[in-house]
C-alpha cells in the first residue's frame, strides 16, 4: 500500500483547523487503497494552532506534527514539512481551504497514470480583490518574460509531488526560497488540474501588500539576472546620450559662440542621473544581500517539537535525515 503524505503549513490558523479536518478525513477515508500522514507543521503560531493538531493526533494516528521554534515564513514551513515527510508522494495543501482538497482524488488518479508533479491550476479567484489580482498577473507575466525557465502562471503551492521530486526540491537549501520558481527549475513530468478558488474558509489572511511585495522580489531575483543586465544596459544607453550632448554642447559653443546656460534643465539632469545610479546600487545590493546571507550558511530552520517529542536539533542527526 502507497503512502501519500499531505503537507499543510500553519500559522495562526484555529478558526479553519476543524473544518479542514473534516473535510480532508471525508476524502481519505473514501480512498481506502492508500496509507495517508496527514502532517502539520506548526509555523510559530501565537494562537491555538498547535493545540487543536495535538488533539487532532490523539484521535486520528495519521496526524503528525512538525513544530517550529518560531515563525520562520510559509517557504522555510514547506522545506521543513518535505524534510518530515515519509510519502510515496506529498500532497501540499493550504490551511485556509482555499485550495479544495476535494482535488487530491483526481491528483492521486494523474500520479498513477505516472505524472511527477501535478499542480492546481485557478480558472477564477473568489474573495481577492481586483488591484491584488491584476498585480498578480502583472508579476506573473513579467516573471515568465525575463527567467529562463518556464514559470507556471495562476499556480500555487497546491500540488502533489512524487517522492524523487520531493528528493530533489530536498536539495536546494538556500534561505532565501522562491517554492513557486523551483517546483519549475527541477523539472519532471507535470500536469495540470484546473479549478476554481475560494474565499478563505475563515480567518484572514497573512500576506499583506508588503510581503507579496517582498515575496515577488524573491521571485524576480532567484531565478533571473536581467534586472541587473537591465542597470547595465540602461546605464549604457545614458552614457551614450551624455556623450552626445556633451558634443553638442561643445560643438554649439565653439562654433556659434552661444553661452552655456540653463541651470534648472542641468539639475534636472543631475538628479535624473542621480536617481537611476541609486537605483543601480539598490539593485546590486539586493543580489549581494542575497549573497550575503547564503555564505552564513545557516540552518533553515529548527524544530522545537515533532510527535510529542522535543528536539535537540542535532546537525548530525539532521544532515543524516537530509541524506536519506
Amino acid at each position: 500500500m502507497k503512502t501519500i503524505s499531505i503537507l499543510i503549513p500553519a500559522y495562526n490558523e484555529k478558526d479553519v483547523l476543524n473544518l479542514l479536518y473534516d473535510r480532508l478525513t471525508t476524502i481519505i477515508n473514501s480512498l481506502g487503497y492508500y496509507h495517508f500522514e496527514i502532517l502539520f507543521v506548526n509555523d510559530g503560531s501565537t494562537d491555538e494552532t498547535l493545540d487543536i493538531i495535538k488533539s487532532f493526533r490523539k484521535l486520528d494516528n495519521r496526524i503528525s506534527y512538525v513544530n517550529l521554534s518560531r515563525n520562520f515564513g510559509k517557504e522555510i514551513a514547506m522545506i521543513a514539512g518535505l524534510d518530515y515527510a515519509k510519502g510515496d508522494a506529498v500532497i501540499i495543501l493550504d490551511a485556509d481551504l482555499q485550495d479544495p482538497p476535494e482535488l487530491i482524488p483526481e491528483m492521486l488518479r494523474y500520479w498513477e497514470e505516472g505524472y511527477d508533479d501535478i499542480f492546481a491550476k485557478r480558472r477564477s479567484r473568489a474573495g481577492e480583490t481586483w488591484l491584488k489580482k491584476l498585480t498578480s498577473s502583472t508579476f506573473y507575466k513579467v516573471l515568465k518574460k525575463i527567467s529562463n525557465i518556464p514559470i507556471q502562471e495562476d499556480t500555487g503551492d497546491f500540488r502533489l509531488l512524487d517522492r524523487r521530486c520531493v528528493n530533489a526540491l530536498k536539495h536546494l537549501r538556500e534561505s532565501q526560497r522562491y517554492t513557486k520558481g523551483m517546483f519549475s527549475w527541477i523539472g519532471y513530468k507535470k500536469k495540470e488540474v484546473l479549478f476554481d478558488r475560494d474565499p478563505r474558509a475563515a480567518g484572514e489572511t497573512k500576506w499583506s501588500y508588503f510581503r507579496l511585495l517582498d515575496l515577488a522580489i524573491e521571485g524576480i531575483t532567484s531565478f533571473t539576472i536581467a534586472p541587473l543586465r537591465l542597470s547595465a544596459v540602461f546605464g549604457c544607453f545614458i552614457s551614450l546620450f551624455a556623450f552626445l550632448y556633451m558634443i553638442w554642447i561643445i560643438g554649439k559653443t565653439l562654433l556659434f559662440g552661444e553661452s552655456v546656460t540653463g541651470y534648472p534643465s542641468l539639475m534636472t539632469v543631475i538628479l535624473f542621473l542621480g536617481g537611476i545610479q541609486l537605483l543601480s546600487i539598490g539593485i546590486i545590493g539586493e543580489y549581494l544581500g542575497r549573497v550575503f546571507n547564503e555564505t552564513k550558511n545557516r540552518p533553515l530552520y529548527y524544530i522545537d517539537e515533532y510527535n510529542d517529542e522535543r528536539n535537540n536539533n542535532d546537525t548530525k542527526l539532521v544532515v543524516s535525515k537530509l541524506c536519506e
